[in-house]
């Protein structure tokens, strides 16, 4: 039975209570006719849950690294729950959809040697720098690479910035800021806007940019409070086997070498060529900030072993009973860093229990929910993404060769890593107030009695961190929904510590292991709201888009315009 819901007056007081990171009120331009199905609650399992969660991060699947025997297990395991719980193929006759990728697993790292001719100063790998190649070269080598401190690594035209101009980085080394230069501002307007981190913030761009400018290496400054992480985190993913698209025929320019130095390596480097990172680091605020160059080289080498391979996404469907031709999608990533720098007592497998079988483990039990709840009126799809941890790559690949057309996908859902710490109040929405999809997720929340709290930490950048925004890219609306930090048994402040306990003490590392003793009754209560959204998206009539304003509307707008079907 569902009843369904064409006026939302009833909606905009809560809606109006949720604020967007990332600044504005969320909602944006309404549309009063949005049709929003209310459906009934699912029947969803909390043993599915836990067993596949169980199962995905025990030892003998080794830590889910793409192109390794565990993604051979976890690849069976999803095609085999998928079938049982009623799903069809999601790629013609097959579960998967193949993902050419790349291997490169650095080795033999020689120091990081910084001189100004005069005096060398020399870093470990590892505990003092970190650093990778996206080449496909058996041999990396930066070689006495000048060096620039380039602020924020930003060229952004649209905003009338420039980190880069004045300045010929070829063939150098740039020294680049993590995050962007209005992170620090308490509240949310600014060039960029404010506290919330933009792309521009990513190192992913600051790569890719680099690359532009013609520069051989890069090294990215890290300091915790901007980064969002500790140095263990980059220690940790940054070293062993790294996975990348394979390069096609028209492939961008790679630098030769990006990386990382902690903090205080930067502070001894700048100083040895005369100058102070701290006065530096303000200057590269301003829009007049100009690049630095600084008189000294860097060096080093190492070998790479290469292997190429395809990995998979695991794709199942649960057809539409009216518009089969049109699609709603739920992502997670099935991969994790495989093995890892060890802990204390010699565990060396990063398990990923919560990042992400957590997820993968939300996508079985969805769709076994709503296969038992009866085909509704469009098309239910349910991707399992590979190498996230690479870089979204499994996202991106079928975001750039989709099974579903994009102009026939109306929306979606990406889960990644489920609090399990016991019932919240509320749920964390990183990204609010970008699409109207909001406006479904409000109705879900009204139907369960909980509310949303935009993400508490916009300048972490989490939109831009996980799989949903390789669809976003591509103009297709998504949610991204975090567990809540205002638990029911301890408030705020137990949820603030859950959160920051799990970010210094398991995150990428070993100890993101199983525990027979979570109480799942939160993840439970998170699942049926994704449940309630996915459902009501299927359900409906209406194609949300981005609001006005959003970067990715000017996107899904061609997108839709160019289609003689779907949106």
């Amino acid at each position: 039975m569902m009843k369904r819901i064409t006026g939302l007056t009833g909606l905009v007081a809560g809606a109006l209570a949720l604020t967007a990171c990332d600044g504005m009120v969320m909602g944006g331009e309404i549309a009063s006719d949005l049709d929003i199905p209310e459906v009934e609650a699912g029947e969803l399992s909390e043993a599915t849950m836990i067993d596949i969660t169980r199962t995905l991060s025990s030892d003998e699947f080794e830590g889910r690294m793409p192109g390794t025997p565990g993604e051979e297990k976890t690849v069976a395991l999803l095609t085999e729950r998928f079938e049982a719980a009623g799903l069809q193929p999601g790629n013609g006759d097959s579960w998967v959809q193949e993902v050419p990728l790349v291997e490169i697993t650095g080795k033999n790292f020689a120091p990081l040697t910084i001189t100004n001719g005069e005096t060398d100063l020399v870093y470990d790998f590892a505990s003092e720098w970190v650093g990778v190649t996206y080449r496909e070269d058996a041999q990396t080598q930066l070689a006495n690479s000048e060096m620039v401190f380039v602020g924020y690594g930003i060229n952004a035209p649209e905003r009338d910035w420039n980190d880069y101009e004045g300045v010929d980085v070829t063939g150098k080394t740039v020294v680049v800021l993590v995050n962007d230069p209005d992170w620090e501002t308490e509240g949310l307007d600014g060039k960029f806007n404010g506290k919330a981190m933009t792309f521009y913030g990513r190192w992913t761009y600051k790569y890719e940019e680099a690359a532009r400018q013609g520069a051989a290496g890069v090294l990215i400054v890290h300091d915790t409070e901007p980064a969002s992480y500790g140095w263990n985190v980059v220690e940790s993913s940054w070293q062993g086997a790294q996975a990348y698209p394979q390069r096609g025929d028209n492939a961008p320019t790679f630098t030769t070498m990006n990386g990382w130095v902690q903090k205080e390596v930067a502070r001894e480097v700048l100083a040895a060529a005369g100058q102070d990172l701290d006065e530096l680091t303000a200057a590269a605020k301003t829009q007049d900030f100009q690049a630095v160059e600084l008189g000294m080289t860097a060096s080093t080498s190492f070998e790479n072993d290469i292997r190429t391979f395809e990995s998979q996404n695991v794709i199942g469907v649960l057809p539409g009973s009216e518009a089969p031709d049109e699609y709603v999608i739920h992502t997670a990533h099935w991969d994790h860093l495989g093995r890892c720098p060890a802990a204390p007592d010699g565990d060396d497998i990063c398990n990923g229990a919560v990042d992400n079988a957590t997820g993968t483990a939300a996508l079985v039990a969805l769709a076994e929910a709503h296969a038992k709840a009866g085909a509704p009126r469009r098309s239910l799809v349910f991707l399992a993404v590979t190498a996230e941890e690479s870089g979204l790559l499994g996202a991106y690949y079928y975001a750039s060769n989709p099974v579903f057309p994009l102009d026939q996908t109306v929306g979606g859902i990406n889960m990644d890593a489920f609090q399990v710490a016991g019932p919240a109040k509320d749920v964390t929405v990183v990204g609010p107030g970008k699409s109207q999809l909001d406006w479904f997720m409000n109705a879900a929340l009204q139907a369960d009695g909980r509310v949303a709290t935009a993400n508490p930490k916009p300048e972490a950048g989490y939109y831009y961190r996980s799989d949903h925004f390789a669809f976003a890219k591509q103009g297709v609306p998504m949610l991204y929904i975090d567990g809540g930090e205002d638990l029911i048994d301890g408030g705020t402040e137990a949820g603030a510590a859950v959160a920051a306990d799990y970010t210094e003490n398991r995150y990428h590392g070993p100890k993101d292991e199983f525990n027979e003793e979570w109480d799942w009754s939160g993840v439970m209560a998170d699942l049926q709201l994704f449940y309630r959204i996915g459902r009501s998206m299927a359900a409906s009539t209406s194609w949300p888009n981005w609001n006005e304003g959003d970067e990715f509307k000017a996107t899904r707008d061609e997108s839709c315009a160019s289609s003689d079907q779907g949106c």
